[in-house]
């Protein structure tokens, strides 16, 4: 006798041995408060660049929002507890923008990429909430006499650089509050754009897509708390790479390698504890 699947459970492939575990669905199907985890350190550092480079990489429905600023965000994590305690790292690159649909509008910070060291989060954020994530290895900074440094690579060959130094304490009771939502209907957080192509059908069908649509992470995080921040300076290298060097990712590299950096805007480190499962993800219309 077949299997069926149960109503409101998460599964993800392969789905033969039940529901499938992860940040939004721990054993029997519990879920994680996380107020007290993760642990996270953030290393930050922003630049303006050329519109027209980065208008280049938006979906249909989205434009630039504001000044063309990139900001380039290494953030490492500890204490995950749908990890049983352990931890993992992420790279991200994005940039202001908007979408408009048919019935939705909003505006926030567009992710273009999002490299994490780990399978599990990279299964579950692409599958489940349309994060464009894919794999690098993300080795914890490195300071040194007052400097932070931190790399990303992929099989030996190291395609990002990011330093930052002359860091001055930042008062948290001057940190700015957060917006509150329109009452406009739009909305704000963290854009997205979910792929997923359609299986078979060479030549015929390929390029066509069983899933793509805009999404939004809402910027509302209740439970993540600014422990500490600094703010200094920073730079910011992406290195060219060959189809030798990375094989599947270095149309990626090299588009971020050639962003203009028109001037530099800062850069800053966050440490927090605390955030939320992302079950908040909607598709946007």
């Amino acid at each position: 006798m077949s299997y069926e699947l149960e109503k409101g459970r998460i599964y993800r492939m392969p789905i033969h041995f039940g529901p499938g575990l992860g940040p939004r669905q721990g054993p029997d199907g519990r879920t994680f408060e996380c107020k007290d985890n993760p642990k996270s350190t953030s290393v930050s550092v922003s630049f303006l660049s050329d519109p027209d480079q980065l208008e280049a990489l938006l979906p249909e429905n989205f434009a630039l929002a504001g000044e063309p600023v990139v900001t380039v965000s290494a953030t490492y994590m500890k204490e995950i507890e749908w990890l049983a305690g352990r931890g993992y790292n992420v790279l991200g690159v994005s940039f202001p923008a908007e979408f408009k649909g048919k019935e939705d509008h909003a505006t926030g910070s567009f992710l273009t990429v999002l490299w994490e060291n780990l399978t599990d989060p990279i299964l579950t954020g692409r599958e489940e909430i349309g994060f464009s994530k894919i794999y690098c290895d993300l080795p914890e900074p490195r300071v040194c006499q007052g400097e932070t440094h931190c790399q990303a690579s992929w099989m030996g060959f190291k395609f990002m650089d990011l330093s930052v130094k002359s860091l001055t304490p930042v008062e948290l009771n001057n940190l700015p509050t957060p917006v509150a939502q329109s009452a406009s209907n739009q909305l704000t957080g963290t854009l997205h754009y979910k792929y997923i192509p359609r299986t078979g059908g060479y030549p015929e069908s390929w390029g066509e897509a069983d899933v793509a649509y805009a999404v939004l992470t809402p910027a509302r995080s209740p439970n993540r708390v600014v422990t500490e921040m600094w703010r200094g300076e920073g730079r910011v290298d992406f290195h060219y790479a060959r189809w030798e060097d990375l094989p599947t990712q270095y149309t990626i590299v090299n588009t971020f390698s050639q962003f203009e950096v028109r001037e530099y805007r800062g850069a800053s480190i966050v440490k927090t504890i605390g955030g939320k499962d992302l079950s908040d993800q909607r598709i946007l219309k």
